[in-house]
């Protein structure tokens, strides 16, 4: 389904929150950015904090205008967050991108794609839902939920695609996209915050 003019698609930021090595979270965000590009509603920047010089936080309130990753994340109508769970919360390499970014959030959706034992990284995703609705973004309830995606591994290392997953995606990325684009238009009809 989509939900506006395929000449006009939303740009949606597809944050790989994990860097440890090794780790399956871009396998994870390769799977869910492969089927986000079959629509023409969207279109894809991958933002993979293993590839983004990031040093801890030190910077005042609202964002440092240094970082690497600003503009992208600026220029995103919305957002999806994969990440895994450590210890029943998220890494810290996210909430330190989380933290060095401000504006860039406000006013703009975020998804989630969640993995890990057990639970699948929902207890992460709860967290996360805390510290963007400070930053004023609009998390949607939609999501995908992978629990132990590593047994889902085929021969060549990619993340099988069985159905209720796919539909999984397919949902997430519909309400994103309707998200997306009812915030993208108030937004441009009044600026955030005026």
């Amino acid at each position: 389904m989509t939900t506006q003019d395929s000449r006009n698609p939303l740009t949606v930021a597809v944050i790989v929150g994990s860097v440890r090595q090794p780790r399956i979270g871009r396998l994870v965000a390769d799977w869910f950015t492969d089927r986000a590009t079959r629509r023409t509603d969207v279109r894809v920047d991958l933002v993979d904090l293993a590839e983004v010089a990031l040093p801890l936080a030190d910077t005042p309130p609202g964002g440092n205008p240094d970082s690497p990753i600003a503009d992208r994340l600026a220029a995103a109508d919305g957002f999806v967050v994969v990440t895994p769970e450590y210890n029943h919360s998220f890494p810290a390499a996210l909430k330190n991108a989380i933290d060095w970014h401000h504006r860039e959030w406000a006013a703009k959706p975020v998804a989630f794609v969640s993995y890990g034992a057990g639970s699948g990284g929902i207890r992460a995703v709860e967290q996360l839902r805390l510290v963007f609705a400070e930053l004023h973004a609009a998390t949607i309830r939609t999501g995908v939920v992978l629990t132990a995606p590593w047994e889902r591994l085929d021969q060549q290392g990619r993340l099988v695609d069985d159905g209720p997953l796919g539909k999984a995606a397919d949902a997430t990325l519909d309400e994103l996209a309707w998200w997306g684009e009812a915030l993208r238009t108030a937004r441009r009809n009044r600026p955030y915050g005026s």
